[in-house]
């Protein structure tokens, strides 16, 4: 750690790029609290952190930029954001950095910290998926990373073959979610119909994910309501939500909306996010009987609300074929990987169809299928919260570098 004054708080820096990096970081902070550490804490933050008392020197959704290609476009911006905050904390150094998720951007950081020799310590909250892609960069994260925060314990094994410092921290999500989701309670939270059968749509919370995803979401439901038998099982008598995690997203939903035709309209419902938690998403999951969603973190919080799925993505199609050439895993979605087999069904680029998103969730709603996966869910949530290795992450970074 740097030499600062011990009177002094201990300055954190804190980088996410989404609405699960904020969760985690306003779940981190309130951790640090809870263990009496005085500190302060700057970079950039979603309003979840901000409300912890965290000073975002920069908006969250600067970050939100997913895909090889589409990166490229905003590379400028990207770089410019970088280069402020470093600048910043040459300026005002900084104890300790920890960057959550966004691997790309942070892992730069942290690296750029290293290459400066600035007095700081620093940590990578939720490992990137090195063991999925791109195993090679492992090696800039040993340089980069004084220690990796691990949701999944198979993610420390692969570190301990490179003798890069890792601890299995688990999911908060996984502690804090019941293993009984209270379907019920989530609709009157809404102010939905509570005899109502619901399917929740999640094209993703960035805006490019929207744009892709969204539109081939509707489309199926338009094919939903073409492919109408009358009978009391079909997929047709479900009214569908859509979150909306903040004013320019639900704007941009809404456009989409507009262009499909009033019958299709009628029968969903957009739901904006009215709380600082930003867990809107987790809400409407919750009211729903069955999720359409994109791959990402959003697959975790479905598994543990027990919620048959349908994953889908669509990516550039540079980015995509890239992707294949460096993808070491048979599985895109958490479900998949920490199941270790197709547990729930993958809709990739060319595969993600509204015929195809119409048939999976047909066997879902109307045989056993939905209800054999809702068990295997059930049976992920247990394995990721009985296992004795799960260490807290303030914690674990408190004990790393003798902050206590």
């Amino acid at each position: 750690m740097s030499d600062s004054n011990p009177s002094k708080p201990l300055r954190i820096g804190i980088v996410v790029g989404e609405v699960s990096g904020d969760t985690l970081g306003a779940a981190l902070i309130r951790s640090f609290k809870a263990q009496c550490i005085d500190a302060e804490f700057e970079g950039i933050g979603g309003p979840q952190m901000i409300a912890e008392d965290f000073n975002s020197l920069y908006p969250m959704e600067t970050l939100s930029v997913m895909g090889l290609v589409e990166v490229l476009k905003h590379l400028k911006e990207l770089f410019a954001v970088r280069d402020g905050l470093l600048a910043h904390w040459q300026e005002k150094p900084i104890d300790l950095f920890i960057g959550i998720d966004a691997p790309d951007f942070n892992l730069r950081v942290a690296k750029s910290i290293k290459d400066l020799k600035l007095p700081t310590k620093t940590v990578h909250y939720v490992s990137p998926s090195v063991w999925a892609w791109r195993q090679k960069r492992v090696f800039n994260i040993k340089y980069a990373c004084d220690l990796v925060l691990c949701l999944f314990p198979f993610e420390v094994d692969f570190y301990q073959k490179y003798d890069v410092p890792a601890v299995f921290v688990g999911h908060p999500l996984a502690k804090s979610l019941p293993l009984e989701t209270d379907t019920l309670a989530a609709k009157q939270q809404l102010n939905l119909d509570p005899e109502q059968r619901y399917i929740a749509l999640l094209p993703g919370s960035r805006s490019g994910e929207i744009e892709r995803l969204l539109p081939v979401m509707l489309d199926s439901v338009a094919f939903m309501q073409q492919k109408n038998d009358g009978t009391a099982n079909s997929s047709t008598d479900f009214h569908y939500l859509i979150p909306a995690i903040n004013a320019n997203r639900a704007k941009q939903i809404h456009a989409l909306l507009s262009s499909q035709a009033k019958s299709i309209q009628d029968h969903i419902t957009v739901i904006d996010n009215q709380s600082s938690e930003s867990n809107i998403g987790r809400l409407v999951m919750s009211a729903s009987d069955a999720i359409v969603l994109a791959s990402g973190t959003a697959t975790l919080e479905a598994l543990l609300l027990h919620k048959p799925m349908v994953v889908v993505y669509k990516l550039h199609w540079l980015t995509y074929f890239i992707a294949l050439l460096m993808v070491k895993i048979p599985h895109y979605s958490l479900p998949n990987i920490i199941a270790k087999k197709a547990l729930v069904k993958e809709l990739i680029q060319s595969d993600a169809t509204a015929q195809n998103i119409y048939q999976e969730l047909q066997q879902l709603l109307t045989t056993g299928k939905g209800d054999e996966q809702i068990q295997e869910l059930l049976g992920l949530h247990r394995l990721l919260t009985s296992d004795d290795s799960i260490q807290d992450p303030a914690k674990a970074i408190v004990g790393e570098f003798g902050l206590d």
